[in-house]
């Protein structure tokens, strides 16, 4: 039992529980941008079609996806910091055998053989990917209720520059370095980012006194009286199943699947396209890349601030309606000026959407914000994975020109989600949120 008046003893503080999350997510982040750079090399090496390309750019994004929710879930049990050091330890894994196998075998002897070999190390290095999702519950329990937008939009806005960042980076070192010292770098890169997320961060002060043996309710009376104000409530099963049963939940997946899915899609998809569509040298197609990814990620914070003005489903309608003119863009660009504007359109489509979505999660389904949330957030990011093969497969069905016709997914995309944001408004009229 705590003394009377005495607050209890607890490692860290909220800002640098912020920053080494946002760290950690950011080293994880970057592997959206693992095989795009570099999938050309892999390509003509390996003698791959099409289709084994744009699989091989998304592979991060399955592991990347599908392990937030677990994961996420698991911090309500132990806190962030154990489950984001298991995510990026499979990334160093996955990175060390993917410079390994670089350093090894490339060039003379990278065979179409070892491609599935590839797709593991891949699957195994997007795992930081998933950091995301443990980052968000991280970072929420160490700061108040007033802070949280403030805390939650830097460790977003931050983290997401990652993959704009590499994919200008990493053409650059292969450049200068060629692609056995530049994965190498990437791998220095990560196991430093690691050990520093190891040695800097900490569970928030709930999760520090339960791991001492203090009782649930005596870690949680202790934690408030350092300023905690959120802690783990019932069962994730519980709220993962009462948001699963909620139709509207399905809807803001399917938006997120469209604009943040879309997002990692584009942002591995991207410099194959530039490279092999517009003929452009690597180091300017990693550059417009960046372009792309840096937009999206940076212009959430301004879709935030638009949805608090003019609500979330107004702001997703505008949003998806750039989406859909930027993809109409892409389709009929045959040159390097409309196939920017396109890219740019969508890049601000796309970013203020995902901001749309999570304004809209409280809203829609307020009995399970927690369950939603795991949902939207996981199967979502899914498109990230699903989205390049289907490109890919108009590649391999029209040539060269299958390039342009495969930004034909984000027009159909659009479309529905435009659909089901109208559905959303029409039941929110009808049946309103519940206030508090």
């Amino acid at each position: 039992m705590n003394p009377v008046g005495v607050k209890p003893s607890v490692r860290g503080t909220p800002t640098l529980g912020l920053w080494s999350a946002t760290l950690g997510f950011f080293v994880g982040f970057a592997a959206v941008a693992l095989f795009g750079p570099t999938a050309k090399q892999f390509s003509d090496l390996m003698n791959l079609s099409p289709a084994q390309v744009g699989l091989l750019v998304a592979i991060p994004s399955l592991s990347g996806s599908l392990l937030r929710i677990p994961f996420s879930a698991w911090v309500d049990t132990t806190g962030g910091r154990k489950p984001f050091l298991v995510l990026l330890g499979l990334s160093v894994v996955g990175m060390a055998g993917l410079a390994y196998l670089v350093n090894a075998y490339y060039p003379e002897h990278l065979s179409r053989g070892m491609y599935p070999l590839l797709l593991l190390l891949g699957v195994l290095s997007g795992a930081g990917i998933a950091t995301f999702s443990v980052g968000i519950s991280q970072v929420a329990y160490w700061f108040p209720q007033s802070r949280q937008g403030f805390a939650l939009g830097t460790y977003a806005g931050v983290g997401n520059l990652a993959p704009g960042l590499f994919s200008f980076l990493l053409p650059v070192a292969l450049s200068a370095w060629g692609l056995a010292v530049a994965y190498l770098a990437w791998l220095a890169f990560l196991v430093v980012g690691t050990l520093l997320y190891y040695l800097w961060a900490q569970n928030a002060p709930y999760f520090q006194l339960r791991d001492r043996g203090v009782t649930p309710a005596e870690a949680q009376a202790q934690a408030r009286a350092l300023g905690q104000e959120l802690f783990p409530a019932g069962s994730i099963r519980e709220t993962l199943v009462i948001a699963a049963r909620v139709w509207k939940t399905w809807v803001l997946v399917a938006l997120y699947f469209t604009t943040f899915g879309g997002f990692l899609a584009l942002t591995a998809w991207l410099p194959t396209y530039w490279q092999n569509y517009m003929e452009m040298p690597l180091v300017t197609a990693g550059g417009l890349t960046a372009l792309y990814s840096i937009l999206a990620s940076a212009i959430r914070v301004f879709g935030g601030s638009l949805a608090d003005r003019i609500g979330g489903e107004n702001t997703a309608a505008l949003s998806l309606a750039t989406l859909l003119v930027g993809s109409g863009f892409m389709m009929g660009a045959q040159s390097p000026a409309p196939a920017v504007l396109g890219e740019v359109l969508m890049a601000i489509g796309m970013g203020i959407n995902n901001a749309a979505v999570f304004k809209l999660v409280p809203k829609e389904v307020p009995q399970a914000v927690g369950g939603a949330s795991g949902w939207v957030g996981g199967l979502g990011a899914f498109g990230g994975f699903a989205i390049p093969p289907v490109m890919a497969y108009f590649v391999g069905l029209s040539g060269t020109a299958g390039y342009a016709q495969g930004f034909l997914v984000f027009v159909v995309l659009s479309l529905i989600s435009l659909a089901l944001v109208y559905l959303l408004k029409r039941t929110a009229q009808t049946h309103p949120a519940p206030t508090r």
